[in-house]
Formats: C-alpha cells, structure tokens, sequence
C-alpha cells in the first residue's frame, strides 16, 4: 500500500517541491531531487516513495534499498562533483516524510569541518544550470 499525505512535499510533487527542489529522476525506492539552495554544489535529496517519518517504519529489506540508492546517489554526486567529502542528513522535524539530504563538502569552502546550514539562502542557479546538473548525475547513476 502506497502512503501518501496531500499537504506533503515530497508525496505531492509538483509545485510544492519545486520551491526547493529540482527533479532529477525515479529511483528504486523513492524520488531524487537536486535541492535548489546549492552552495554546496552538487547537494540533492533522495524522499522515501511512501510517506513515513522514520527508518523504523519500514521493513528491514525496504531499508536496505533506500541505503542502497542513497549509496549509489553518492557515488554519482563524487563522480561529477568530486567533493573532498560527501555528509548525509535525515531530519524531518516539522515535515515528517523519510528522506536523505546528501551534501558534498569541500575543503577550504563554506562550512567545512562543520554541520551543513538546512538552507543557507546564498546560491541560487537558472533552470538550465539545474537540468545541467541533474542529466549530469542522471548519466552518473
């Protein structure tokens, strides 16, 4: 049974998500999104295909495979971006649908050594600077 909430996101796709995300592509367990805010080039999200809060409300097997594609998400943000180190951040506080941001780091840049800002407001790019990107990690994956 597909879960999804009507005032959710990530489950509404659409114009709600487009005000920080930019579709990327369908994964095996869930939708990629480069996220819109991109000082730290290259960051993107992968939302969960059902409308869950947490890791514990999936089964063991379901679990494994969102790894899986946050894992192979990443290899495809180190072969495009190639950052010195790539952090991973599952929050939801407020807006409880499972998803993982995953944010290239580089040394010498904007909060290195440090936690990443949620959304630090600074960088934004045009839409064909975004597509750019998103065909990039596309042909990576």
């Amino acid at each position: 049974m597909i879960m999804k909430d009507p005032n959710c996101a990530y489950c509404m796709k659409g114009e709600l998500v487009a005000k920080f995300g930019y579709p990327i592509c369908e994964m095996e367990t869930g939708f990629l999104y480069l996220f819109k805010e991109q000082s730290k080039r290259g960051r993107v999200i992968l939302a969960y295909k059902d409308h869950v809060s947490e890791l514990v409300d999936i089964e063991d097997v379901e679990r494994n495979a969102f790894f899986s594609d946050v894992a192979r998400v990443s290899r495809a943000v180190h072969k495009v971006f190639q950052p010195d180190k790539v952090n991973y951040g599952a929050y939801g506080d407020t807006g409880c649908h499972l998803h993982m941001h995953i944010v290239p780091k580089y040394n010498g840049e904007d909060e290195w050594g440090s936690t990443f800002a949620m959304n630090p407001d600074k960088v934004y790019l045009s839409d064909k600077e975004y597509e750019e990107m998103a065909a990039a990690i596309r042909a990576a994956l």
